[in-house]
């Protein structure tokens, strides 16, 4: 354990389910299901998002997450409706969009390739800013993508083997491959100044972008500014203020909790200590976080996302990170070597996890004796 000698750092999450029937359907949430507690719509018809208020502990980030989660599934199973905690629907041709400006424009902008976003179920992870510290605190996320590999939970796209990572590949190596600085990982910062110019960049190409595609430069602007016009990885938020991780796959709570709670560590352990950038190793001790140069953490997060925990290095480098890999168990790897996974074969597996995300709010209920 780090010590920490400071006032808590609040931390949230936010986790996305895909919504099915009962024969494993995808379908939209009704708005019995919506009105539920930190519960929102995503952009597309049969995801359901799920929000933490800032919590101060990871013991409270828990059981408001539960809550939160066993109240949506019980909302759900009244009309008939189940969540689902894989980060694609495995096999589905067609997943459609709620309709609005903003889709509509990231449609005209990224083009075709933007239907692959439609396919990807995603976990974001909040970490407070601590005044003066925020660049430290974006190194050491960035340092911290490879632990993506920790909840990947599909490796399939359209009933195909994609990586162990399929959404991470559909985000930054499909989606947004040709406006890469939109969706890409991006490097480490020297001072939130660095950050607020490189967002300004990427907000005017996107801006041109959508010139280019023939959209009124007003209507782009109303819609979109540069916080929300980028989709990289890790991102400085103004809102609470956060730092936020946006790379992990949807997976089961408690394995979310487990790696929000050691990412917000980290992240406030190099607020209380040092944050230097050497070599190609990386670790976390009690003096400090020492992370890797950038070009060796792309090196991780791309075998992370292509072979997950099979990968050897990826496993030491968690390791020497601090995290416990062993405490994981991602799904992908329980469901490789189906490929192809047929409709029905993908049906079958959405009511098996949405029977893993009933048991894994029920054992955290029976733990609290509720």
């Amino acid at each position: 354990m780090l010590a920490h000698n400071s006032e808590p750092v609040r931390r949230s999450i936010e986790v996305e389910y895909w919504v099915i029937d009962e024969e494993g359907h995808l379908v939209e949430p009704s708005g019995h299901m919506v009105a539920a507690s930190g519960t929102e719509r995503e952009f597309v018809e049969p995801i359901l998002e799920i929000k933490t208020t800032p919590c101060e502990t990871t013991e409270g980030l828990r059981a408001e997450l539960f809550k939160r989660v066993g109240e949506a599934i019980e909302r759900a199973a009244t009309d008939g409706k189940r969540l689902v905690p894989l980060a694609t629907p495995l096999n589905e041709d067609r997943v459609r969009e709620l309709e609005s400006d903003r889709t509509r424009i990231q449609n005209q902008v990224v083009g075709g390739d933007f239907s692959y976003v439609r396919h990807c179920a995603g976990t974001h992870v909040h970490v407070e800013q601590v005044p003066g510290h925020e660049a430290d605190q974006v190194n050491a996320l960035v340092a911290l993508d490879p632990a993506l590999a920790l909840v990947n939970s599909s490796p399939y796209y359209q009933g195909r083997h994609l990586a162990a990572g399929a959404r991470s590949k559909l985000y930054r190596w499909m989606a947004y491959d040709d406006v890469p600085h939109q969706g890409w990982l991006w490097p480490y910062i020297d001072d939130t100044d660095e950050w607020k110019r490189r967002l300004e960049r990427r907000y005017d190409e996107f801006v041109v972008a959508a010139a280019d595609a023939g959209i009124n430069r007003r209507t782009v602007e109303f819609n979109f500014e540069p916080e929300s016009a980028v989709w990289t990885p890790v991102q400085l938020r103004e809102e609470f203020p956060t730092v936020e991780w946006r790379s992990p796959d949807t997976s089961l709570p408690s394995q979310v909790v487990r790696l929000a709670d050691w990412i917000a560590t980290v992240a406030t352990h190099a607020t209380e200590t040092t944050l230097r950038i050497e070599g190609k190793e990386g670790r976390v001790t009690e003096n400090g976080v020492v992370v890797p140069t950038f070009d060796a953490v792309l090196g991780y997060v791309n075998a992370a996302i292509r072979d997950g925990l099979a990968s050897a290095s990826v496993r030491s480098y968690l390791e020497r990170m601090g995290f416990d890999v062993d405490a994981y168990h991602p799904v992908t790897h329980e469901i490789e070597g189906r490929a192809p996974v047929s409709r029905d074969d993908a049906r079958r597996l959405r009511l098996e996890y949405a029977d893993r995300l009933e048991h894994d709010v029920q054992r955290a209920d029976a733990v609290r004796g509720r």
